[in-house]
């Protein structure tokens, strides 16, 4: 695919953080989760760039972005204060955030604590936080589905799981959660392991789930009292995902305070935006037409 976007640093919130960009008119970010960066918008972002400013970055950690040390520096209020900053040092007071698992979890969290900075919010295959929590707590079913998260919360082994075989593990992690295996090239996972490979990256990319899931959050009878969102929201879900159950997003409206609609893709697995990229772009220009 040739690279018609450009590539740029911004300092936020404290950590130098990379984006690509391409387009002009209003701000429209697109925010990635785990193991991923902004490469896995690489379908959208030509799409969207053709009405908005689009801007894809490496979240905390991932990719080109800094990697601070320490599990604390990865807490979710961190998190969503470097996206509020980014929207910021673009010169922007308020943007269209689009969100995918822990960039949708982020999504929440920035629309829920800072309503005046989201214009509307699109969130692909990622519950809210307050949903996940209670239902993993809940349900047998997502329980089981979660079995990385536990995972994740021991020291050093699960980096050296990951990155063993040149990260093959990892790699076939990834592949399997596709509905459609095939839709994940070879070059594509070795973009990825290359992601990977960036010193701290691994560890960075681990410490979302240290700090935000391990189990004294998972089993505490309290949750964090978010805000309901006030901007018009979109959820789009594919629905054979193997690590999130559709029982997540049941009832979800009930934490927005504005329109809300979902779309459901009963063949996509996890990562709709690239196992349906034409679906998903038409969702979102749909939903984003009148912006």
């Amino acid at each position: 695919m040739k690279e018609t976007w450009k590539h740029c640093f911004v300092k936020t919130n404290g950590v130098r953080m990379h984006y690509v960009t391409q387009g002009e008119g209003k701000l429209l970010l697109l925010l990635h989760g785990f193991p991923d960066f902004w490469y896995v918008w690489r379908f959208q972002i030509p799409a969207l760039a053709k009405h908005f400013r689009v801007v894809a970055p490496d979240l905390r950690g991932y990719n080109k972005t800094e990697k601070p040390e320490g599990i604390d520096n990865y807490r979710l209020n961190l998190l969503a204060g470097d996206i509020l900053g980014l929207i910021h040092a673009l010169g922007e007071k308020r943007a269209i955030t689009v969100g995918h698992d822990w960039g949708g979890v982020v999504a929440w969290s920035l629309a829920a604590f800072n309503p005046e900075a989201v214009e509307k919010l699109v969130i692909l295959n990622a519950p809210h936080p307050n949903m996940y929590i209670s239902r993993t707590r809940t349900l047998l079913r997502q329980l089981q589905k979660s079995w990385y998260v536990f995972f994740f919360q021991t020291a050093d082994i699960p980096e050296e799981v990951l990155s063993q075989n040149e990260y093959l593990f990892l790699k076939n992690m990834l592949r399997h959660s596709f509905a459609r295996e095939e839709t994940l090239t070879e070059k594509d996972l070795e973009i990825y392991a290359k992601a990977w490979s960036k010193p701290g990256a691994l560890t960075a990319a681990i410490n979302y789930y240290r700090a935000n899931m391990n189990p004294s959050v998972l089993f505490s009878e309290r949750t964090i009292a978010f805000p309901k969102v006030k901007s018009p929201t979109l959820v789009i879900w594919g629905e054979r995902d193997v690590a999130l159950s559709k029982d997540l997003i049941v009832d979800t409206q009930e934490f927005v305070d504005a329109p809300y609609s979902i779309k459901y893709l009963p063949k996509c697995g996890h990562w709709v935006q690239l196992e349906e990229p034409k679906i998903v772009n038409r969702y979102l220009l749909e939903f984003l037409g009148d912006s």
